[in-house]
């Protein structure tokens, strides 16, 4: 059995290397943040927020209709699945012994690990091909499918920590089952259920697969969903695949607006969720 200074030396070994990886993940994370910077600040202006794409060469181009299109996309996406997940979380930590749960949380599993491009692959099929066109429908409900596990499992998994005594206390006033987890099971989680919303936004907003499956894009500004629809990420691989180096520059712009985005919006939702807890 080994000695309390032996204990005392792994118990510092493993915390200084616990502390050495988190280091390098925050390195990992400024240096790739860092480098978008100084490729994307070059490019960006007022015009090329608010400016439809132009031909190359062409003065005041810009990526109006792919910020447009992005958060019409995930809008549609998050209001389909975001639901769906919560409501699915919900059930299978509420029923977590039941077989049918079970099941389900294996699906949801392996969907979570299905890659992106399969879920586009399965939209066209489902959505583009029997409609003989691309449209955001399409590219929405495809994001959706990606979001409602990666929301489910998180719902779940914040739902397991509100104590047992909250639910009992609840169901001893009267208040029938349904209510409990609606009303207070709900309440008392929202907040790890809002961040993993937000993961599963995060994670959607930078998907490229799925969209050109479904959503496509386009060149110009469009909110009609029943046609195709630009997005930020279809913008980036389209200018970063091109052999024009101004829109190789166009493309570290449109990669900082997105991280810009995404990380305006996790502050938005901190700032929300907090406001609402104290």
């Amino acid at each position: 059995m080994a000695s309390l200074a032996q204990r005392k030396f792994i118990s510092r070994i493993m915390t200084g290397l616990t502390a050495l990886c988190a280091v390098l993940v925050i390195v990992a994370l400024f240096a790739i943040l860092a480098y978008i910077l100084i490729g994307g600040v070059r490019y960006l202006s007022l015009d090329f927020l608010v400016n439809d794409p132009k031909p190359v060469g062409e003065a005041h181009s810009g990526i109006r209709n792919a910020i447009v299109g992005s958060a019409i996309l995930v809008a549609v996406g998050s209001v389909i699945g975001i639901p769906i997940g919560v409501l699915g979380g919900l059930f299978l930590a509420e029923t977590e012994a039941h077989k049918l749960a079970s099941i389900i949380r294996f699906l949801i599993d392996n969907l979570i690990g299905v890659p992106s491009i399969i879920i586009g692959v399965f939209a066209w099929t489902a959505i583009v091909k029997p409609t003989g066109h691309f449209s955001g429908w399409a590219g929405g409900l495809a994001l959706a499918m990606m979001m409602a596990p990666i929301v489910a499992r998180t719902t779940e998994e914040m739902i397991k920590l509100v104590p047992m005594e909250l639910r009992e206390a609840a169901l001893a006033l009267g208040a029938p089952r349904w209510r409990v987890s609606l009303g207070v099971v709900l309440r008392t989680a929202a907040g790890g259920i809002g961040t993993g919303c937000m993961l599963a936004i995060a994670r959607v907003a930078g998907e490229t697969a799925p969209l050109l499956f479904t959503a496509l894009g386009l060149g110009y500004l469009n909110t009609n969903l029943n046609q195709p629809m630009a997005s930020l990420t279809y913008q980036i691989y389209y200018y970063a695949t091109s052999p024009y180096e101004d829109w190789h520059a166009m493309a570290w712009s449109a990669t900082l607006v997105l991280i810009t985005m995404i990380f305006m919006l996790n502050i938005a939702v901190k700032f929300i969720l907090r406001s609402k807890h104290s």
